[in-house]
């Protein structure tokens, strides 16, 4: 073959190279922000949240845990049918969700996007699934603040002031209105098979119950003068106030909802510091296991490729 022609080839081989590995480059570029922002969170406010008043109980580790993995592993029964993933997936969704905590919304989303593009030999038209998996979560969220909705408004509106009252129902008829424009034009902004959308958003409703109620169960376990249906109560009104977008200072409307409904003002700030601080580091302990599995594989493979 003459050298004229060879030139371009050559040439172009570093951007088919670039091309192959995106996947690879965008899940180390996000690895590195999340351990960037898990360490920013910790070394901020974390740490001041574990100085406080520590929960004596074990139940309310015990359920601490069920909540915080409860959305993982729902999110793994939904790829299990519809991509068949290993156990290594599992790994991969607890990165997706810390993403979604610590950086800017969605960018676990397109952590995992790149895991699964790395592995299309397993998986198929991977934007697709992720893409739906997405939407279908957001109006489950929306629906179970609708009902939430229904439920705590009447019933709480009288602790409430009147402009954060409005707020809120402008906020339920924005989700609503999204969401019903998302069902009706299904066939344009869904990839997936109806049955595998139905299946989603089943395993997404039991994903906010079983958070619901492990979070409630927890809470009652480090305060135990108050019930578990007051908690429970407390927990549906957080969910609520989670999914409205209308709403400023979510976190302070929710822990003044708090105090006004149960009293003890400084036990329960010291409860929700002590919550969050505890999530932060469970995100930083798992990117740290999951980073010393990885070193472990590929010093392994370094070891059998020589």
């Amino acid at each position: 073959m003459p050298a004229a022609d060879v030139a371009p080839l050559v040439a172009l081989k570093p951007v088919q190279t670039l091309r192959r590995r995106w996947p690879v480059l965008l899940a180390t570029v996000l690895s590195v922000a999340m351990l960037v922002g898990v360490g920013y969170e910790l070394f901020d406010d974390g740490l001041a949240g574990i100085r406080r008043a520590t929960p004596a109980s074990w139940g309310f580790y015990l359920f601490f845990l069920a909540s915080y993995f409860t959305l993982p592993v729902c999110d793994f029964l939904i790829f299990r049918r519809l991509w068949n993933v290993p156990a290594a997936a599992f790994t991969a969704l607890n990165r997706k969700r810390i993403a979604n905590d610590i950086l800017i919304g969605y960018s676990g989303d397109a952590y995992f996007y790149a895991w699964a593009r790395a592995r299309l030999d397993m998986v198929t038209a991977p934007f697709g699934a992720v893409k739906d998996v997405t939407i279908v979560s957001g109006i489950t969220g929306n629906v179970t603040a609708l009902l939430l909705g229904a439920v705590a408004l009447p019933l709480g509106y009288q602790l409430i002031g009147p402009e954060i009252v409005e707020a809120m129902i402008w906020s339920l008829v924005f989700a609503t209105a999204l969401s019903l424009a998302l069902i009706l034009f299904s066939r344009r902004v869904f990839s997936l098979p109806r049955r595998d959308l139905w299946f989603i958003f089943w395993i997404d409703l039991l994903r906010i119950g079983g958070t619901c109620v492990t979070i409630a169960l927890a809470w009652a376990w480090a305060i135990p003068s108050v019930s578990v249906g007051m908690w429970l109560f407390l927990v549906a009104g957080r969910q609520l106030v989670s999914r409205l977008p209308f709403l400023p200072n979510k976190d302070l409307l929710f822990a003044n909802f708090a105090i006004l409904v149960i009293g003890h003002d400084r036990s329960l700030s010291d409860l929700m510091a002590f919550t969050a601080a505890s999530t932060i580091v469970i995100h930083g302990l798992l990117l740290l296991l999951s980073g010393a599995v990885y070193v472990t594989e590929r010093m392994r493979v370094w070891r059998e490729e020589r």
